[in-house]
């Protein structure tokens, strides 16, 4: 799971409570970065429960100041190192169990980055490797450095760019496929989204099919990226951003959808009118 906010409206969007009540569903997986400027909470909220958790955090992006939405990337080896000590700080953990770079440079060598991660691993400090936001030439030129355990993208039922260059990539090289934001950052989850955001009668599909289970369209689309690894023969851990209780329940609940072929081909949307 992915946890970002810190402040809670009510009961319901307590993160505290998010994150126990995934960890009591069985959710091993937390997810947070530097750049997301939770992770004391993070590591708070995880003391007693540290041998429960599959604890995942990122390095790379600095926030511009000022600007909203703007950043730069810091990907040289001297920045990982210290990127990685400040983050072990704030979490309060001695290790970090999957360390990912954030974003691709566009000045620094892939292999340099991963190289700085490389020692990590050598010294205890993370124990593997991910990458997010790269290109599968970056993947294949990281893990002939190191081998990289874990790549984070956004994949979901309206956003398949990933399947045509990195999932054959990763699904090369071993490594597991993070699909992040697989509800289209919560837009299959709102009933009254515009028809239009919906390729090729995609909605009507996710609708019928949710109706056929007794379940949302957002767990239906939560379920089509489980069963991508089929389809792909890669590992896939959906990862998506919860900020309430009730939402984690849906999520979880939506690993018991087991969706045919039929359904599955009902999902691919129909190429546009000529």
């Amino acid at each position: 799971m992915r946890l970002r906010d810190e402040t809670a409206a009510d009961a319901d969007q307590d993160p505290v409570a998010v994150v126990h009540a995934a960890l009591d569903a069985g959710v091993t997986m937390v997810d947070t970065a530097d750049a997301y400027q939770n992770e004391g909470l993070i590591g708070r909220v995880i003391r007693g429960r540290r041998g429960e958790v599959l604890l995942a955090s990122k390095f790379g992006l600095v926030w511009g100041d000022g600007i909203a939405g703007s950043f730069e990337v810091r990907a040289d080896a001297g920045y990982v190192r210290r990127a990685c000590e400040a983050s072990l700080r704030r979490l309060d953990v001695d290790v970090i169990d999957l360390y990912y770079l954030h974003h691709r440079s566009e000045s620094i060598p892939i292999e340099d980055t991963v190289g700085a991660m490389s020692d990590l691993v050598t010294q205890g400090k993370i124990r593997a490797v991910g990458l997010s936001n790269v290109t599968a030439e970056d993947l294949r030129r990281a893990h002939a450095v190191h081998p990289i355990t874990a790549l984070q993208e956004e994949w979901s039922v309206l956003r398949r760019d990933i399947e045509k260059q990195l999932v054959p990539a990763a699904a090369d090289l071993g490594t597991v496929v993070v699909a992040h934001s697989p509800t289209g950052h919560g837009l299959l989850h709102h009933a009254r989204t515009a028809d239009e955001q919906f390729p090729g009668g995609l909605r009507a599909a996710l609708e019928d099919v949710a109706g056929a289970h007794g379940a949302t369209p957002g767990q239906v689309a939560l379920a089509w990226v489980h069963h991508r690894q089929q389809v792909h023969d890669v590992p896939v851990i959906p990862l998506p951003g919860t900020t309430r209780v009730s939402h984690l329940r849906a999520n979880v609940a939506a690993t018991d959808l087991d969706l045919s072929d039929d359904e599955l081909r009902r999902l691919d949307p129909m190429p546009a009118a000529s």
